[in-house]
């Protein structure tokens, strides 16, 4: 019989996908795991993780479980689209660049990309697609998507999204965000989660969990006149209905009823700007873009590549420019951070 004990998970920098579970979470699934509850959400874990959703996103949502990001924001665009409508979003967007063409598969819908230096879209760059509407030629912008935070870890500020939000209503045309790290950018706003939603009104939000600590949970949020009653059904088609739903909705109970989303928040984003600010004493390290949320995109010397990434693994994110992606997440520790910027000093000096 195989073991696991040797097996050496070291800590890095590489994603929010490569830590562990939080684990008071893991204590609360073990809570969880006795006796018998109903399948499929009929369970009373379930029936309070709904009411805490609506605590902190609005009385008028529907609330949807599933297994893993594509999903969420593969069944919240299919929830608002036809299959000769598009989505507009930004030529950095996760359903664009990194979902295996998943929305142009199961939906039969177009993406539209358009070009961003920060990962965040405008208005004017969204009236730019509609000049055709109307046109039986041509695919039917009709979904507004944005990630929040980016790709590119910056955030869109409130008055940004009430922006996409006001033309979209103008324009006869439903807003999605894509919220893996959604609680990030709440952190970074100092705002609460449902100024980001039905404060606004949006129509549908991927809300992240397993990049902030949860075991393969995610949720779709649908609000407003974009509830649908036969979502359940979208969903079961999909292959994402979970049967012991209780471990998926009992991680959001805690999650949320507890503000432990507000803590991992807090300290990934808090972990990325201690490493922000670390960096200011290496001229020959560049910050390519504001660190909003728990990333950071820099540029190297080639040369330290490999022995950092030995200290602690990264990705490099865009190979051309040669731009490496640091990601924070709810176990760095003050040790990580020390132990990679004493190799960064290191490299320093055998530049002298």
């Amino acid at each position: 019989m195989s073991s696991v004990e040797n097996f050496e998970f070291r800590p890095g920098f590489g994603s929010d996908n490569h830590s562990g579970v939080h684990p008071r979470l893991l204590e609360f699934l073990l809570q969880l795991n006795r006796g018998h509850a109903h399948s499929y959400g009929g369970d009373e874990v379930s029936a309070l993780a709904y009411e805490e959703f609506k605590r902190h996103f609005g009385e008028d949502i529907d609330v949807h479980y599933v297994f893993n990001g594509t999903a969420a924001n593969v069944l919240c665009l299919n929830a608002l689209l036809k299959s000769y409508e598009a989505v507009i979003c930004s030529d950095q967007a996760h359903l664009h660049l990194d979902e295996c063409a998943a929305p142009e598969k199961h939906l039969g819908c177009k993406l539209i990309p358009l070009s961003t230096t920060d990962g965040k879209i405008t208005p004017e760059q969204v009236l730019q697609t509609l000049k055709r509407r109307g046109d039986q030629h041509h695919a039917q912008p009709k979904v507004i998507s944005i990630t929040q935070p980016t790709e590119l870890g910056t955030v869109y500020t409130i008055k940004e999204m009430q922006a996409l939000v006001e033309l979209a209503k103008a324009n006869d045309l439903l807003v999605h965000v894509d919220g893996a790290r959604f609680v990030n950018a709440a952190i970074h706003l100092q705002v609460d989660l449902k100024a980001l939603t039905s404060g606004i009104g949006i129509d549908a939000l991927s809300f992240g969990g397993t990049k902030n600590g949860l075991l393969g949970a995610e949720a779709v949020i649908l609000f407003g006149q974009s509830r649908r009653s036969d979502f359940k059904f979208l969903r079961k088609q999909a292959m994402q209905l979970p049967s012991k739903m209780r471990f998926i909705s009992g991680q959001f109970l805690l999650y949320l009823q507890e503000g432990l989303w507000r803590e991992i928040a807090l300290h990934s984003t808090g972990m990325a700007q201690r490493l922000k600010a670390a960096l200011q004493e290496f001229p020959q390290i560049q910050i390519c873009y504001p660190v909003e949320s728990n990333a950071l995109f820099v540029k190297i010397p080639k040369a330290w590549t490999k022995r950092l990434r030995e200290q602690a693994f990264f990705y490099v994110w865009d190979e051309d420019l040669w731009v490496m992606r640091w990601m924070t997440s709810f176990d760095t520790t003050e040790k990580d951070l020390q132990d990679f910027v004493s190799c960064l000093r290191r490299l320093q000096s055998e530049e002298h």
